[in-house]
């Protein structure tokens, strides 16, 4: 399966990842319309240690414990894909608490959010088409 990665290496620190993902998620047609003056909640955020910048979102684990934890059956895996039902969730946070990647935050809308590759809106994440120095790339890897 397809997953995002990230080269650290090339992480500028620039954030743009974090906006074309809020304006991925806010099913408007115009990105200045989407974000201009308003405080964007992306489902990818870039962290920044000792100099280093990295972005951080769902990992679409093959075991994930968000799913196991989740006590309504919010969280669900499809084709791999880790994905939200906002009417199911209770705003419980085990899966916040779960997540040993930190990949799972509190909604504006709704009651959690976090990354589901865009599936839902353009099919490939547009955190991978935003960055500038493709320091997030979108690809299959075989594991050892």
């Amino acid at each position: 399966m397809k997953r995002i990665y990230v080269n650290e290496k090339w992480c500028l620190g620039c954030h743009l990842c974090e906006y074309y993902c809020a304006f991925a998620n806010s099913g408007q047609q115009d990105m200045i319309k989407a974000l201009k003056d308003i405080q964007i909640n992306p489902r990818i955020r870039i962290e920044e240690q000792n100099g280093i910048s990295f972005a951080v979102s769902c990992r679409h684990c093959e075991e994930p414990l968000c799913v196991k934890g989740c006590i309504t059956g919010a969280l669900t895996m499809h084709e791999g894909v880790i994905v939200v039902d906002q009417s199911k969730c209770v705003g419980c946070y085990t899966c916040i608490l779960s997540c040993p990647y930190g990949a799972i935050m509190p909604a504006e809308e709704g009651v959690i959010q976090k990354c589901e590759l865009c599936m839902e809106n353009s099919g490939s994440p547009a955190c991978v088409t935003g960055c500038p120095n493709q320091a997030i790339i979108y690809e299959e890897r075989e594991y050892v």
